[in-house]
């Protein structure tokens, strides 16, 4: 198909760090005008938590940009770079708008996903919280790889192992980012499926209890 916002080039051009795990950053993976058309369609969430794309809605600039991260060019461009047969490998795609002060604890992913991508649309990032940092262990946020400001248009992407931890300082308000993983195996993609559909719904369910007695 053809990538209207996808910039494989950038991507390409970049060099994967392979140790202590498998990583790479595109500061530029979606030019301004990209942001600015998926920024303007992006889902409206007023909850903190991770939410199915299934469960939102949104408009036709932010579809195609998920259409392009189905498309077959994306899955060989990562299979290349990461050395891994991706063929037959579902997928799962999960939005965020805010975050929470509880999050960015730290933590690896879980062994059914394969590799993990994440996609940052915001347009601006002053705060020291929320920026998400790799780490050399699970020991603290004190001792990172590097620290990725979620400024828009930034790809990250990793490949998940049992030493590939991750998190960020406390933040609370918008943030927004999209997650994408290719996972083990379609059984592995609905268990994960509805996990985030189940705490979306209790996410949603808390905040017009909130409503109802503000």
């Amino acid at each position: 198909m053809t990538l209207r916002y996808l910039d494989l080039d950038s991507f390409k051009a970049v060099a994967l760090t392979r140790a202590p795990f498998e990583f790479l950053t595109v500061p530029n993976f979606l030019t301004p005008e990209a942001c600015e058309a998926i920024n303007r369609d992006y889902p409206k969430i007023a909850e903190s938590g991770s939410f199915p794309v299934a469960q939102l809605s949104f408009g036709p600039a932010f579809q195609q940009f998920l259409d392009e991260l189905a498309s077959d060019e994306f899955r060989a461009a990562f299979e290349e770079k990461f050395s891994v047969d991706l063929t037959g490998r579902p997928h799962t795609v999960t939005v965020r708008g805010r975050c929470a002060a509880k999050d960015g604890r730290i933590h690896t992913d879980t062994k059914s996903k394969i590799i993990t991508i994440l996609i940052y649309m915001n347009p601006e990032w002053e705060h020291s919280g929320g920026r998400l940092r790799l780490l050399k262990s699970n020991a603290g946020l004190d001792d990172p790889i590097m620290e990725v400001p979620p400024a828009a248009g930034t790809l990250l992407a990793f490949k998940r192992s049992e030493n590939s931890w991750h998190g960020h300082l406390p933040y609370e308000g918008e943030r927004r980012v999209i997650q994408f993983n290719w996972v083990t195996s379609e059984g592995d993609r609905r268990v994960a499926m509805l996990r985030h559909q189940i705490s979306a719904a209790f996410k949603r369910l808390m905040g017009k209890k909130q409503d109802e007695y503000a």
